[in-house]
């Protein structure tokens, strides 16, 4: 069906959506924040926190622009009502994990981090993997084109 005006979507998807944008958007501003971060703002910190900045491996920082890039892309495929977003948000919840896996597995980041830390990154996966299931939602319910 080509007639996009006849699966209207509902308010709360439009809602969810542009929240979903927000969030993501914030994730890419903390991205940018860590990628530009000078000299002095890293000497600023304390000596585990800069650390771990100092030795995390490459693959982990681009996990973590694949996670926040293409969420925040995926978000704004879900307002113009594509069914890519899916996609998109399936990659950016690969990139969570993968950067997770670090974060949990390999690094002291939760020991640097703390309590506080953890439930964060927890709370990350959570919102990752309930946007993929409400872009599936809303392609199956055929409001994405």
């Amino acid at each position: 069906m080509n007639d996009r005006s006849a699966l209207k979507p509902p308010t709360w998807f439009w809602i969810v959506a542009a929240l979903a944008l927000l969030w993501n958007l914030m994730g890419v501003g903390a991205y940018l924040f860590e990628a530009f971060m000078s000299d002095e703002m890293m000497a600023a910190m304390p000596e585990a926190q800069r650390e771990l900045y100092e030795t995390r491996p490459s693959w982990v920082t681009a996990a973590y622009a694949i996670a926040v890039w293409f969420g925040a892309l995926g978000c704004i495929g879900l307002l113009i009502r594509k069914k890519w977003a899916t996609s998109l948000l399936v990659l950016s919840l690969l990139g969570v994990l993968a950067q997770n896996v670090y974060s949990f597995f390999m690094s002291n980041v939760m020991e640097v981090s703390g309590s506080g830390g953890m439930i964060f990154a927890v709370f990350i996966i959570i919102i990752s993997i309930a946007l993929v299931f409400f872009s599936r939602h809303a392609a199956s319910k055929q409001w994405l084109t």
